[in-house]
Protein backbone atom coordinates (compact mmCIF):
# COMPACT_ATOMS: atom_id res chain seq x y z
CA UNK A 1 0.00 0.00 0.00
CA UNK A 2 1.51 3.35 -1.00
CA UNK A 3 1.95 6.12 1.50
CA UNK A 4 -0.52 8.92 1.12
CA UNK A 5 1.69 11.48 2.85
CA UNK A 6 4.66 12.66 0.87
CA UNK A 7 8.03 12.96 2.51
CA UNK A 8 9.32 16.49 2.71
CA UNK A 9 12.19 17.66 0.51
CA UNK A 10 14.53 17.85 3.52
CA UNK A 11 13.73 14.31 4.58
CA UNK A 12 14.22 13.15 0.99
CA UNK A 13 17.69 14.68 0.87
CA UNK A 14 18.56 12.99 4.16
CA UNK A 15 17.44 9.60 2.84
CA UNK A 16 19.50 10.04 -0.29
CA UNK A 17 22.67 10.91 1.65
CA UNK A 18 22.24 8.00 4.05
CA UNK A 19 21.70 5.43 1.29
CA UNK A 20 24.56 6.71 -0.84
CA UNK A 21 26.90 6.32 2.14
CA UNK A 22 26.24 2.58 2.44
CA UNK A 23 27.56 -0.47 0.66
CA UNK A 24 25.02 -0.12 -2.14
CA UNK A 25 27.42 1.27 -4.69
CA UNK A 26 27.44 0.95 -8.47
CA UNK A 27 29.24 -2.11 -9.89
CA UNK A 28 32.36 -0.10 -10.78
CA UNK A 29 32.75 0.99 -7.19
CA UNK A 30 31.92 -2.46 -5.85
CA UNK A 31 34.64 -4.05 -7.95
CA UNK A 32 37.19 -2.09 -5.95
CA UNK A 33 36.45 -3.92 -2.68
CA UNK A 34 39.76 -5.09 -1.22
CA UNK A 35 41.57 -3.45 -4.16
CA UNK A 36 43.65 -1.19 -1.91
CA UNK A 37 47.10 -2.77 -1.40
CA UNK A 38 47.85 -3.77 2.17
CA UNK A 39 51.01 -5.10 3.74
CA UNK A 40 50.47 -8.75 4.44
CA UNK A 41 50.78 -12.26 3.13
CA UNK A 42 50.93 -12.58 -0.65
CA UNK A 43 49.83 -15.70 -2.49
CA UNK A 44 53.37 -16.43 -3.69
CA UNK A 45 54.72 -16.11 -0.15
CA UNK A 46 51.95 -18.39 1.10
CA UNK A 47 52.87 -21.04 -1.46
CA UNK A 48 56.54 -20.84 -0.52
CA UNK A 49 55.71 -21.23 3.17
CA UNK A 50 53.50 -24.23 2.45
CA UNK A 51 56.14 -25.92 0.31
CA UNK A 52 58.62 -25.55 3.17
CA UNK A 53 56.40 -26.47 6.09
CA UNK A 54 53.74 -28.84 4.79
CA UNK A 55 54.35 -32.42 6.06
CA UNK A 56 53.67 -33.81 2.59
CA UNK A 57 56.73 -31.96 1.29
CA UNK A 58 58.94 -33.63 3.87
CA UNK A 59 57.45 -37.01 2.98
CA UNK A 60 58.17 -36.58 -0.74
CA UNK A 61 61.69 -35.40 0.04
CA UNK A 62 62.27 -38.57 2.03
CA UNK A 63 60.82 -40.56 -0.87
CA UNK A 64 63.37 -39.04 -3.27
CA UNK A 65 66.19 -39.86 -0.85
CA UNK A 66 64.93 -43.43 -0.55
CA UNK A 67 64.77 -43.82 -4.35
CA UNK A 68 68.27 -42.41 -4.68
CA UNK A 69 69.58 -44.83 -2.06
CA UNK A 70 67.91 -47.76 -3.83
CA UNK A 71 69.58 -46.76 -7.10
CA UNK A 72 72.99 -46.47 -5.46
CA UNK A 73 72.52 -49.88 -3.85
CA UNK A 74 71.53 -51.42 -7.18
CA UNK A 75 74.50 -49.90 -9.02
CA UNK A 76 76.87 -51.11 -6.31
CA UNK A 77 76.11 -54.70 -7.33
CA UNK A 78 78.19 -54.15 -10.46
CA UNK A 79 81.27 -53.43 -8.37
CA UNK A 80 83.54 -56.21 -7.08
CA UNK A 81 83.27 -57.37 -3.50
CA UNK A 82 86.43 -57.43 -1.37
CA UNK A 83 86.16 -59.93 1.47
CA UNK A 84 88.71 -60.24 4.27
CA UNK A 85 88.61 -63.32 6.50
CA UNK A 86 90.63 -64.63 9.39
CA UNK A 87 90.43 -67.93 11.24
CA UNK A 88 92.22 -69.96 13.88
CA UNK A 89 92.09 -73.73 14.06
CA UNK A 90 93.90 -76.27 16.27
CA UNK A 91 93.48 -79.94 15.42
CA UNK A 92 95.32 -83.27 15.15
CA UNK A 93 93.20 -84.40 12.21
CA UNK A 94 95.68 -86.07 9.81
CA UNK A 95 94.30 -84.35 6.77
CA UNK A 96 94.19 -81.00 8.56
CA UNK A 97 97.73 -81.34 9.86
CA UNK A 98 99.07 -82.44 6.49
CA UNK A 99 97.38 -79.60 4.63
CA UNK A 100 98.22 -76.96 7.24
CA UNK A 101 101.89 -77.88 7.19
CA UNK A 102 101.86 -77.46 3.44
CA UNK A 103 100.04 -74.12 3.68
CA UNK A 104 102.51 -72.87 6.30
CA UNK A 105 105.53 -74.00 4.26
CA UNK A 106 106.74 -76.20 7.11
CA UNK A 107 106.32 -79.65 5.57
CA UNK A 108 109.57 -81.65 5.73
CA UNK A 109 110.84 -85.17 5.07
CA UNK A 110 110.11 -86.21 8.64
CA UNK A 111 106.46 -85.62 8.04
CA UNK A 112 106.39 -88.54 5.57
CA UNK A 113 106.79 -91.02 8.42
CA UNK A 114 103.81 -93.35 8.50
CA UNK A 115 103.24 -92.87 12.22
CA UNK A 116 103.47 -89.12 11.81
CA UNK A 117 101.01 -89.21 8.94
CA UNK A 118 98.53 -91.42 10.80
CA UNK A 119 98.90 -89.97 14.28
CA UNK A 120 100.22 -86.42 13.99
CA UNK A 121 100.52 -84.03 16.91
CA UNK A 122 97.97 -81.23 17.03
CA UNK A 123 99.08 -77.97 15.46
CA UNK A 124 97.77 -74.39 15.23
CA UNK A 125 96.82 -72.73 11.98
CA UNK A 126 96.19 -69.03 11.69
CA UNK A 127 94.67 -68.31 8.27
CA UNK A 128 94.18 -64.81 6.85
CA UNK A 129 92.88 -64.22 3.35
CA UNK A 130 91.65 -61.45 1.06
CA UNK A 131 89.24 -62.36 -1.75
CA UNK A 132 88.04 -60.19 -4.61
CA UNK A 133 84.83 -61.40 -6.24
CA UNK A 134 83.06 -59.73 -9.14
CA UNK A 135 80.13 -60.79 -11.31
CA UNK A 136 80.86 -61.16 -14.99
CA UNK A 137 77.25 -61.94 -15.93
CA UNK A 138 74.52 -62.34 -13.31
CA UNK A 139 71.60 -63.28 -15.57
CA UNK A 140 70.44 -59.63 -15.84
CA UNK A 141 69.70 -59.39 -12.12
CA UNK A 142 71.77 -56.25 -11.57
CA UNK A 143 70.63 -54.62 -14.80
CA UNK A 144 67.01 -55.24 -13.82
CA UNK A 145 67.54 -53.83 -10.34
CA UNK A 146 69.20 -50.71 -11.72
CA UNK A 147 66.48 -50.16 -14.32
CA UNK A 148 63.76 -50.54 -11.69
CA UNK A 149 65.57 -48.24 -9.26
CA UNK A 150 65.99 -45.54 -11.90
CA UNK A 151 62.32 -45.76 -12.78
CA UNK A 152 61.35 -45.48 -9.12
CA UNK A 153 63.62 -42.45 -8.84
CA UNK A 154 61.78 -40.82 -11.73
CA UNK A 155 58.49 -41.74 -10.10
CA UNK A 156 59.64 -40.07 -6.90
CA UNK A 157 60.34 -36.87 -8.84
CA UNK A 158 56.87 -37.00 -10.41
CA UNK A 159 55.36 -37.66 -6.99
CA UNK A 160 57.13 -34.56 -5.69
CA UNK A 161 55.69 -32.51 -8.55
CA UNK A 162 52.22 -33.94 -7.89
CA UNK A 163 52.35 -33.14 -4.18
CA UNK A 164 53.66 -29.64 -4.83
CA UNK A 165 50.79 -28.95 -7.22
CA UNK A 166 48.29 -30.31 -4.70
CA UNK A 167 49.76 -28.04 -2.04
CA UNK A 168 49.57 -25.03 -4.38
CA UNK A 169 45.93 -25.83 -5.12
CA UNK A 170 45.07 -26.04 -1.42
CA UNK A 171 46.89 -22.77 -0.73
CA UNK A 172 45.11 -21.01 -3.60
CA UNK A 173 41.78 -22.40 -2.43
CA UNK A 174 42.26 -21.35 1.18
CA UNK A 175 44.03 -18.06 0.41
CA UNK A 176 41.22 -16.78 -1.78
CA UNK A 177 38.79 -18.34 0.65
CA UNK A 178 40.04 -15.86 3.26
CA UNK A 179 39.74 -12.98 0.79
CA UNK A 180 36.19 -14.11 -0.05
CA UNK A 181 35.25 -14.30 3.62
CA UNK A 182 36.72 -10.84 4.26
CA UNK A 183 34.87 -9.30 1.33
CA UNK A 184 31.56 -10.93 2.28
CA UNK A 185 32.03 -9.75 5.85
CA UNK A 186 32.56 -6.21 4.54
CA UNK A 187 29.32 -6.47 2.58
CA UNK A 188 27.51 -7.77 5.67
CA UNK A 189 28.89 -5.00 7.87
CA UNK A 190 27.84 -2.33 5.37
CA UNK A 191 24.41 -3.93 5.14
CA UNK A 192 24.07 -3.77 8.92
CA UNK A 193 24.98 -0.07 8.92
CA UNK A 194 22.44 0.57 6.20
CA UNK A 195 19.76 -1.36 8.09
CA UNK A 196 20.56 0.57 11.28
CA UNK A 197 20.13 3.81 9.33
CA UNK A 198 16.82 2.51 7.95
CA UNK A 199 15.59 1.74 11.49
CA UNK A 200 16.61 5.18 12.77
CA UNK A 201 15.00 6.91 9.82
CA UNK A 202 11.80 4.86 10.16
CA UNK A 203 11.65 5.61 13.88
CA UNK A 204 11.96 9.34 13.22
CA UNK A 205 9.26 9.18 10.56
CA UNK A 206 6.91 7.25 12.85
CA UNK A 207 7.42 9.81 15.60
CA UNK A 208 6.54 12.59 13.18
CA UNK A 209 3.53 10.67 11.92
CA UNK A 210 4.81 10.42 8.36
CA UNK A 211 4.75 6.59 8.26
CA UNK A 212 2.99 3.91 10.23
CA UNK A 213 4.49 1.56 12.88
CA UNK A 214 4.69 -1.36 10.43
CA UNK A 215 7.46 0.43 8.50
CA UNK A 216 9.60 0.53 11.64
CA UNK A 217 8.91 -3.14 12.36
CA UNK A 218 9.88 -4.11 8.80
CA UNK A 219 13.13 -2.17 9.08
CA UNK A 220 13.93 -3.90 12.39
CA UNK A 221 13.30 -7.32 10.85
CA UNK A 222 15.75 -6.57 8.05
CA UNK A 223 18.32 -5.30 10.56
CA UNK A 224 18.03 -8.59 12.45
CA UNK A 225 18.54 -10.57 9.26
CA UNK A 226 21.62 -8.57 8.28
CA UNK A 227 23.08 -8.95 11.78
CA UNK A 228 22.67 -12.71 11.48
CA UNK A 229 24.54 -12.62 8.18
CA UNK A 230 27.26 -10.55 9.83
CA UNK A 231 27.64 -13.13 12.60
CA UNK A 232 27.76 -15.96 10.06
CA UNK A 233 30.39 -14.16 7.95
CA UNK A 234 32.61 -13.61 11.01
CA UNK A 235 32.51 -17.33 11.75
CA UNK A 236 33.30 -18.17 8.13
CA UNK A 237 36.29 -15.81 8.24
CA UNK A 238 37.70 -17.57 11.30
CA UNK A 239 37.22 -20.93 9.60
CA UNK A 240 38.83 -19.68 6.39
CA UNK A 241 41.91 -18.44 8.27
CA UNK A 242 42.19 -21.81 10.02
CA UNK A 243 41.99 -23.57 6.64
CA UNK A 244 44.74 -21.32 5.27
CA UNK A 245 47.00 -22.02 8.25
CA UNK A 246 46.41 -25.74 7.83
CA UNK A 247 47.45 -25.54 4.18
CA UNK A 248 50.54 -23.56 5.20
CA UNK A 249 51.50 -26.08 7.87
CA UNK A 250 51.12 -23.45 10.61
CA UNK A 251 49.14 -23.52 13.88
CA UNK A 252 45.50 -22.85 13.06
CA UNK A 253 45.34 -19.85 15.42
CA UNK A 254 48.14 -17.99 13.59
CA UNK A 255 46.87 -14.52 12.55
CA UNK A 256 46.84 -14.01 8.80
CA UNK A 257 46.23 -10.93 6.67
CA UNK A 258 46.34 -11.81 2.97
CA UNK A 259 47.29 -8.89 0.76
CA UNK A 260 45.81 -10.31 -2.43
CA UNK A 261 42.79 -9.05 -4.30
CA UNK A 262 39.59 -10.88 -5.17
CA UNK A 263 38.99 -8.75 -8.23
CA UNK A 264 37.49 -9.45 -11.61
CA UNK A 265 40.11 -11.24 -13.72
CA UNK A 266 39.93 -13.13 -17.00
CA UNK A 267 41.99 -16.25 -17.66
CA UNK A 268 42.85 -17.92 -20.96
CA UNK A 269 41.90 -21.59 -21.21
CA UNK A 270 42.47 -23.82 -24.25
CA UNK A 271 39.91 -26.21 -25.67
CA UNK A 272 39.24 -29.69 -24.31
CA UNK A 273 41.35 -31.52 -26.91
CA UNK A 274 44.39 -29.30 -26.28
CA UNK A 275 43.94 -29.60 -22.52
CA UNK A 276 43.72 -33.39 -22.77
CA UNK A 277 46.94 -33.55 -24.76
CA UNK A 278 48.67 -31.31 -22.23
CA UNK A 279 47.41 -33.45 -19.36
CA UNK A 280 48.71 -36.71 -20.85
CA UNK A 281 52.06 -35.05 -21.35
CA UNK A 282 52.36 -33.19 -18.05
CA UNK A 283 50.27 -34.97 -15.41
CA UNK A 284 52.68 -36.43 -12.82
CA UNK A 285 50.32 -39.27 -11.89
CA UNK A 286 50.01 -40.33 -15.54
CA UNK A 287 53.78 -40.19 -16.00
CA UNK A 288 54.09 -42.41 -12.93
CA UNK A 289 51.72 -44.90 -14.57
CA UNK A 290 53.82 -44.85 -17.74
CA UNK A 291 56.93 -45.52 -15.67
CA UNK A 292 55.17 -48.36 -13.84
CA UNK A 293 54.56 -50.06 -17.16
CA UNK A 294 58.22 -49.59 -18.07
CA UNK A 295 59.26 -51.08 -14.75
CA UNK A 296 57.13 -54.19 -15.23
CA UNK A 297 58.60 -54.57 -18.72
CA UNK A 298 62.10 -54.41 -17.24
CA UNK A 299 61.16 -56.97 -14.60
CA UNK A 300 59.77 -59.31 -17.26
CA UNK A 301 63.01 -58.97 -19.22
CA UNK A 302 64.94 -59.74 -16.05
CA UNK A 303 62.78 -62.75 -15.21
CA UNK A 304 63.48 -64.25 -18.62
CA UNK A 305 67.19 -63.88 -17.87
CA UNK A 306 66.89 -66.72 -15.35
CA UNK A 307 67.23 -69.09 -18.31
CA UNK A 308 70.78 -67.84 -18.83
CA UNK A 309 73.95 -69.02 -17.02
CA UNK A 310 75.69 -67.02 -14.30
CA UNK A 311 79.40 -66.23 -14.56
CA UNK A 312 81.51 -65.01 -11.61
CA UNK A 313 85.24 -64.43 -11.29
CA UNK A 314 87.43 -64.25 -8.20
CA UNK A 315 90.97 -63.55 -7.06
CA UNK A 316 92.18 -64.40 -3.56
CA UNK A 317 95.36 -64.25 -1.58
CA UNK A 318 96.10 -65.56 1.90
CA UNK A 319 98.67 -66.50 4.46
CA UNK A 320 98.80 -69.46 6.85
CA UNK A 321 100.99 -69.49 9.95
CA UNK A 322 101.34 -71.41 13.18
CA UNK A 323 102.66 -68.69 15.51
CA UNK A 324 101.60 -65.39 13.80
CA UNK A 325 105.25 -64.62 13.19
CA UNK A 326 105.99 -66.55 10.06
CA UNK A 327 104.11 -68.42 7.43
CA UNK A 328 103.52 -69.03 3.80
CA UNK A 329 101.43 -67.00 1.37
CA UNK A 330 99.37 -68.24 -1.53
CA UNK A 331 96.92 -66.96 -4.15
CA UNK A 332 94.18 -68.27 -6.37
CA UNK A 333 92.26 -66.93 -9.35
CA UNK A 334 89.44 -68.40 -11.31
CA UNK A 335 85.89 -68.21 -12.57
CA UNK A 336 82.68 -70.13 -12.06
CA UNK A 337 79.83 -70.78 -14.42
CA UNK A 338 76.51 -71.97 -13.04
CA UNK A 339 73.23 -72.80 -14.69
CA UNK A 340 69.94 -73.77 -13.10
CA UNK A 341 69.13 -76.98 -14.90
CA UNK A 342 65.81 -77.26 -13.09
CA UNK A 343 63.99 -74.46 -11.23
CA UNK A 344 60.33 -75.19 -10.59
CA UNK A 345 59.49 -71.53 -9.87
CA UNK A 346 61.15 -70.01 -12.91
CA UNK A 347 58.18 -70.22 -15.24
CA UNK A 348 55.89 -69.00 -12.47
CA UNK A 349 58.02 -65.91 -11.88
CA UNK A 350 57.98 -65.12 -15.59
CA UNK A 351 54.19 -65.53 -15.64
CA UNK A 352 53.90 -63.19 -12.63
CA UNK A 353 56.02 -60.56 -14.37
CA UNK A 354 53.90 -60.84 -17.52
CA UNK A 355 50.69 -60.46 -15.49
CA UNK A 356 52.12 -57.42 -13.67
CA UNK A 357 52.90 -55.88 -17.05
CA UNK A 358 49.30 -56.42 -18.21
CA UNK A 359 47.97 -54.85 -15.01
CA UNK A 360 50.24 -51.81 -15.41
CA UNK A 361 49.13 -51.39 -19.02
CA UNK A 362 45.47 -51.57 -18.05
CA UNK A 363 46.01 -49.09 -15.22
CA UNK A 364 47.71 -46.67 -17.58
CA UNK A 365 44.77 -46.89 -19.99
CA UNK A 366 42.26 -46.45 -17.15
CA UNK A 367 44.10 -43.41 -15.84
CA UNK A 368 44.21 -41.86 -19.32
CA UNK A 369 40.43 -42.20 -19.58
CA UNK A 370 39.99 -40.78 -16.09
CA UNK A 371 42.21 -37.81 -16.95
CA UNK A 372 40.18 -37.07 -20.09
CA UNK A 373 37.03 -37.07 -17.97
CA UNK A 374 38.64 -34.77 -15.38
CA UNK A 375 39.64 -32.39 -18.15
CA UNK A 376 36.06 -32.22 -19.43
CA UNK A 377 34.75 -31.66 -15.90
CA UNK A 378 37.34 -29.01 -15.04
CA UNK A 379 36.79 -27.20 -18.33
CA UNK A 380 33.02 -27.16 -17.94
CA UNK A 381 33.33 -25.99 -14.34
CA UNK A 382 35.50 -23.11 -15.47
CA UNK A 383 33.16 -22.17 -18.32
CA UNK A 384 30.21 -22.36 -15.95
CA UNK A 385 31.96 -20.19 -13.36
CA UNK A 386 32.94 -17.62 -15.99
CA UNK A 387 29.42 -17.42 -17.44
CA UNK A 388 27.88 -17.34 -13.97
CA UNK A 389 30.16 -14.43 -13.07
CA UNK A 390 29.02 -12.53 -16.13
CA UNK A 391 25.40 -13.23 -15.22
CA UNK A 392 25.66 -12.18 -11.59
CA UNK A 393 27.67 -9.07 -12.54
CA UNK A 394 24.78 -8.07 -14.79
CA UNK A 395 22.32 -8.84 -12.00
CA UNK A 396 24.39 -6.71 -9.63
CA UNK A 397 24.24 -3.77 -12.04
CA UNK A 398 20.49 -4.26 -12.43
CA UNK A 399 20.04 -4.47 -8.66
CA UNK A 400 21.95 -1.20 -8.23
CA UNK A 401 19.75 0.51 -10.80
CA UNK A 402 16.62 -1.02 -9.27
CA UNK A 403 17.56 0.32 -5.85
CA UNK A 404 18.14 3.77 -7.29
CA UNK A 405 14.70 3.74 -8.87
CA UNK A 406 13.05 2.45 -5.69
CA UNK A 407 14.84 5.13 -3.67
CA UNK A 408 13.46 7.81 -5.96
CA UNK A 409 9.97 6.34 -5.73
CA UNK A 410 10.27 6.06 -1.97
CA UNK A 411 11.45 9.66 -1.69
CA UNK A 412 8.50 10.70 -3.83
CA UNK A 413 6.14 8.80 -1.55
CA UNK A 414 4.80 6.50 -4.23
CA UNK A 415 6.12 3.18 -2.85
CA UNK A 416 6.46 1.46 0.50
CA UNK A 417 9.44 0.75 2.71
CA UNK A 418 8.85 -2.93 2.03
CA UNK A 419 9.86 -2.47 -1.58
CA UNK A 420 12.89 -0.42 -0.52
CA UNK A 421 14.04 -3.08 1.93
CA UNK A 422 13.51 -5.77 -0.68
CA UNK A 423 15.67 -3.84 -3.14
CA UNK A 424 18.40 -3.40 -0.54
CA UNK A 425 18.33 -7.11 0.27
CA UNK A 426 18.50 -7.99 -3.42
CA UNK A 427 21.60 -5.81 -3.87
CA UNK A 428 23.34 -7.35 -0.85
CA UNK A 429 22.64 -10.79 -2.25
CA UNK A 430 23.84 -9.73 -5.71
CA UNK A 431 27.11 -8.37 -4.29
CA UNK A 432 27.70 -11.59 -2.35
CA UNK A 433 26.94 -13.62 -5.47
CA UNK A 434 29.52 -11.62 -7.45
CA UNK A 435 32.18 -12.33 -4.82
CA UNK A 436 31.32 -16.03 -4.74
CA UNK A 437 31.37 -16.22 -8.55
CA UNK A 438 34.79 -14.58 -8.66
CA UNK A 439 36.08 -17.07 -6.12
CA UNK A 440 34.61 -19.96 -8.12
CA UNK A 441 36.28 -18.68 -11.28
CA UNK A 442 39.67 -18.45 -9.54
CA UNK A 443 39.26 -21.94 -8.12
CA UNK A 444 37.98 -23.49 -11.34
CA UNK A 445 40.93 -22.05 -13.27
CA UNK A 446 43.32 -23.48 -10.68
CA UNK A 447 41.51 -26.79 -11.09
CA UNK A 448 42.07 -26.66 -14.87
CA UNK A 449 45.79 -26.13 -14.30
CA UNK A 450 45.79 -28.95 -11.76
CA UNK A 451 43.97 -31.28 -14.14
CA UNK A 452 46.53 -30.60 -16.88
CA UNK A 453 49.51 -30.92 -14.54
CA UNK A 454 50.53 -27.28 -15.02
CA UNK A 455 49.81 -25.73 -11.63
CA UNK A 456 53.47 -24.83 -11.16
CA UNK A 457 53.35 -21.07 -10.66
CA UNK A 458 50.92 -19.25 -8.41
CA UNK A 459 51.96 -16.01 -10.06
CA UNK A 460 49.39 -16.57 -12.82
CA UNK A 461 46.79 -15.33 -10.33
CA UNK A 462 48.52 -11.99 -10.08
CA UNK A 463 49.62 -11.98 -6.44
Amino acid sequence: MFRKTRVTRAVGKTLTLVLLGTCFLPPTAFSQINATPRDGLTLIDAVEIALRRNPLTRATSAGRELAGAELSEAESRRLPALIATGSFTRSNNPVFVFGSLLEQGQFGPENFAVDSLNHPNAINNFRSSLTLRFPVFDRRETATRIASARIRQEQAEHQTSLVEQQIRFEVIKSYYGVLLAQAKLKVAEDAVRTAEADVKRARDLVETGVVVQSDLLAARVQLSQFRQQDIQMRGELVTAVAALNTALGLPIETPQQPSGELVDRRFTVDGIEALSAQALQNRPDYQKAVLSFRETSAQLHGARGEWLPRVDAFVSTGISTEHLTSGSGDYAAGATVSFNVFDAGRKTRIAQARAAQSIANAEQERLANQIRFEIVRAYQQYVSARERLEAVAEVSAQASEALRIVQDRYHAGITTITELLRAETALVRAHSDVLAARYDQYLSYANVLMATGQLKDAGVFGS
